[in-house]
C-alpha cells in the first residue's frame, strides 16, 4: 500500500500573513522604546552637564545662561546650540538651575539662603547646584491608548567647589 503525500504550497504563504503583522508591531515599539531610551539619556546627560558647568566655582553656579548653554551644547552632541546634531533639535530642551547653601554637619546638610554666609558651628559651609533638563518625546507613529508625546525630565545634583 502506497502512502500518498499532499501537496502543501499555501500553507507557509498562510503561515507568515499571520505572523508579520505580530512581528512588525513588535519591532517597532522595541524601536520607539529604543528612542525613548536614546533621549532620555541626551536629556541626563545635558543636566550633568549644566551641573558640571555650575559647579566650578560659586559664580559659575549662579551664571544660569553659562548652565543652559552648557546644557544645550552637551544635547546638541557637542555642536553649536541649535544645530541638530543628535536628531533632536535643542529648542525643544528646557533648563532650569537652583543653587542652594547650608551647613554639612556630618552628611546632613541644613539649608541657609545663599544670601549670607553664616558660621557653622559643627560642619562647614557648602554650596550645591541642582540642574533640571527637560525634552519631549514625540513618537513616530500614533498608538492606541499611548500618548503620541512624553515630557522626559532628569535632574543633576552637584556640590560646587
Amino acid at each position: 500500500m502506497a502512502v500518498k503525500i499532499r501537496p502543501q504550497s499555501g500553507q507557509a504563504l498562510v503561515e507568515l500573513a499571520i505572523a508579520l503583522p505580530v512581528l512588525l508591531i513588535l519591532a517597532l515599539g522595541v524601536i520607539e522604546l529604543g528612542r525613548y531610551a536614546y533621549i532620555a539619556i541626551l536629556v541626563g546627560n545635558a543636566a550633568h552637564a549644566g551641573a558640571l558647568y555650575g559647579s566650578q566655582s560659586t559664580a559659575a553656579s549662579g551664571d544660569s545662561t553659562g548652565i543652559q548653554s552648557a546644557a544645550q551644547y552637551d544635547f546638541a552632541g557637542g555642536t553649536a546650540a541649535g544645530s541638530i546634531d543628535n536628531g533632536q533639535p535643542v529648542s525643544q530642551l528646557t533648563v532650569s538651575s537652583t543653587p542652594s547653601c547650608g551647613c554639612d554637619s556630618g552628611g546632613a546638610i541644613t539649608p541657609f539662603g545663599c544670601a549670607t554666609t553664616p558660621s557653622c558651628a559643627t560642619g562647614h559651609w557648602v554650596v550645591i547646584i541642582s540642574v533640571t533638563a527637560s525634552g519631549t518625546f514625540n513618537s513616530l507613529f500614533n498608538y492606541p491608548g499611548i500618548p503620541g508625546s512624553l515630557t522626559i525630565s532628569r535632574t543633576s545634583t552637584m556640590r560646587v567647589l
